[in-house]
């Protein structure tokens, strides 16, 4: 084999929900990586794959489109990328569309849309297995024909048609073609007539009706949908999802809480008594893992979403609280991104390039932080570990987590709230109607599960390491130097430069019940809010030294009041603690004016709210 053979360029279109993601997954393995294209904060997905015959291939998965035409952000990079023409971007060799065997209706335009590109291209038909068992009837035969292009089946996430993919793109790519000037404009109005009108009688010349419909889809779907029982049974799995995040992870909490108390211990027999050793232990093990305490609860958090999303029932979810948000003035396309913000609002405002119109668009991305991100959960459940007892209500409930339940919620409301308020004061006008494609129900994969789990917790622990670590040490030396003067009788850590700051600051905060170690914790939070538990770990551990193996929610529980601990939660669902975010904000609006709307808004909006929390506790004699 000649060495200097440089790898094929692959680049997978289709539609959204067309399993493009799982087929690349297939193609590459592990052998992937994300980065964004430049200059956007659109994602790009590559990988590799070796041929059989040993050569070499580059596989772009580019972001869902159902037209080159672009209307969103994400559908542009998807346009160029095929048309060759992103910067420091190479032209693709070989466009490979994905279509989903189970619905081929809106993606046959798309290809015809490919086709006029001139490129080298291979259809994947996935999602076949589905087709089959539904009784779907294609002529692939004479799909070939009609489109001139090779029809390969697939089923990504089992692997099958995966070698046969392969290799009809290393015979597509073999003859080789001339880079030229690209010559694509969009389809005028005529044009799109025409291009549908060929993609129907493609569809019925091509495509049979099911021998066998799919009735069960159609009987779940009829409960998953209804107005009432489909509400009743959303709202169902979100409690037991928050449920199950407390009481599953349990005692692997209580594992890794024992493990670093543990950890710390052997440090403190090992390390002499002084500086380094109040900077491991108290800086760098108890900061550090009172984080990483909080691992199993992201990770059942994440299961749950994954699952659900890889049976299909997300875009039923979707549908469902499209009449909702509709009311509050949020676009149908914003549960999407929404939704991704319950993982992390950097993805969630990112997806809102979904949206088409830019004041819905602007609204998502306004509201997207209220959302409870995890990195959320480590300060809730804290809180809650601490001042919420472990009691079962109604026979069955846990407190603590209904307590989970109805931050979320809360987060929910506001954001509806603060959406209703953008849509009928500044921005009045119709939202645009909701328009999207039920995915066919089907098995998830596990493997895919578990690879989607692991790179979840493998960015949590990275970030960690990384944000959180550095942190920690900063926090420790703030908390630690300078040393108190002769005689003082106050803490250490009250004469430190973070006390000083702490202490400063605490003026602004005491109307809401803030102490000046809670304020402490902010600062360093605003680089990621998880970081300020790890900073009250830091600073309380530095300010008592038995309180680095007593539990930081024990030490929380006996120096806050039941009002300061609601205050602080009451904070944290609206304080925008969290730098990237703001950072994404400022690039996806290309405006540091909305960038500082946000913060704006926000910060008041959380200071009323821990306002208001903490005076009604402390009438209630939570004070």
């Amino acid at each position: 084999m000649d060495v200097t053979v440089r790898p094929v360029r692959v680049a997978l279109v289709g539609n959204p929900n067309s399993g493009k993601t799982a087929l690349f997954n297939a193609l590459t393995g592990a052998h992937q990586k994300v980065a964004n294209y430049a200059g956007v904060t659109v994602e790009r997905k590559e990988g590799r794959v070796l041929t059989a015959s040993g050569r070499s291939m580059s596989v772009l998965d580019l972001p869902g489109t159902y037209s080159l035409r672009a209307r969103s952000p994400d559908e542009a990079v998807t346009r160029d990328a095929v048309l060759g023409r992103l910067a420091g971007e190479a032209v693709p060799d070989v466009i490979v569309a994905v279509a989903d065997a189970t619905n081929l209706r809106l993606v046959l335009r798309l290809i015809l849309e490919l086709k006029a590109v001139g490129r080298p291209m291979v259809l994947a038909l996935n999602m076949y297995d589905i087709a089959q068992r539904q009784g779907l009837r294609i002529d692939l035969d004479r799909l070939e024909a009609e489109l001139g292009v090779p029809v390969i089946c697939t089923v990504a996430t089992r692997k099958r048609g995966i070698a046969e993919l392969v290799g009809e793109i290393e015979t597509a790519a073999a003859p080789g073609w001339a880079h030229g000037e690209e010559h694509w404009t969009a389809p005028d109005a005529e044009a799109l007539r025409a291009a549908h009108r060929r993609a129907g009688e493609i569809m019925r010349d091509c495509v049979r009706p099911p021998e066998r419909p799919d009735t069960l889809t159609g009987r779940i779907d009829s409960v998953l949908l209804h107005p009432v029982a489909g509400l009743v049974i959303l709202l169902g799995l979100l409690f037991v999802m928050f449920q199950a995040v407390f009481a599953w992870a349990a005692p692997l909490m209580d594992g890794i809480d024992a493990g670093f108390i543990a950890l710390g211990g052997l440090v403190a027999t090992v390390v002499p008594d002084g500086l380094l050793q109040s900077l491991i232990v108290d800086g760098m093990i108890a900061g550090v893992g009172s984080v990483i305490i909080f691992l199993p609860q992201i990770v059942i958090l994440f299961a749950f979403i994954i699952l659900l999303e890889d049976f299909g029932y997300m875009a039923r979810a979707a549908f469902l609280m499209d009449r909702i948000m509709g009311g509050a003035g949020l676009h149908g396309r914003a549960f999407i991104p929404l939704l991704s913000s319950f993982a992390c609002a950097i993805p969630g405002v990112m997806a809102t390039r979904v949206i088409d119109s830019k004041r819905d668009r602007l609204t998502t991305i306004m509201v997207a932080p209220l959302m409870t991100c995890s990195a959320r959960i480590p300060v809730y459940t804290l809180i809650i570990a601490a001042f919420i007892p472990q009691e079962t209500v109604w026979g069955f409930a846990s407190l603590q987590g209904l307590v989970m339940f109805g931050l979320y919620a809360a987060g929910i409301i506001s954001a509806l709230t603060v959406s209703f308020v953008i849509r009928r004061v500044f921005w009045r006008g119709a939202v645009e109607p909701f328009m999207m494609e039920l995915p066919a129900y089907k098995l998830p994969g596990l493997r895919s599960v578990l690879t989607n789990l692991w790179l979840r917790a493998r960015i949590f622990l990275v970030r960690a390491g990384k944000i959180i670590l550095p942190l920690m040490v900063l926090v420790w030396a703030a908390s630690t130097f300078p040393y108190p003067p002769e005689g003082a009788t106050g803490e250490a850590i009250e004469y430190s430069f973070a006390g000083m700051l702490g202490q400063a600051l605490e003026p602004l905060f005491a109307p809401i019940g803030f102490n000046w170690q809670m304020v402490i914790a902010l600062v360093p939070g605003m680089a990621a809010r998880e970081v300020a538990v790890a900073a009250l770990g830091a600073v309380y551990a530095v300010a008592d030294a038995e309180s680095a193996t007593a539990g930081l929610a024990g030490v929380l529980s006996a120096q806050w009041s039941l009002a300061t601990g609601m205050a602080f939660l009451a904070w944290y669902v609206f304080a925008p603690q969290c730098m990237p975010t703001l950072a994404v904000v400022r690039r996806e609006t290309n405006s540091w004016k909305w960038m500082w709307i946000m913060v704006v808004y926000m910060f008041t909006l959380a200071w009323l709210a821990a306002f208001v929390t903490y005076r009604i506790a402390v009438a209630l004699g939570g004070g």
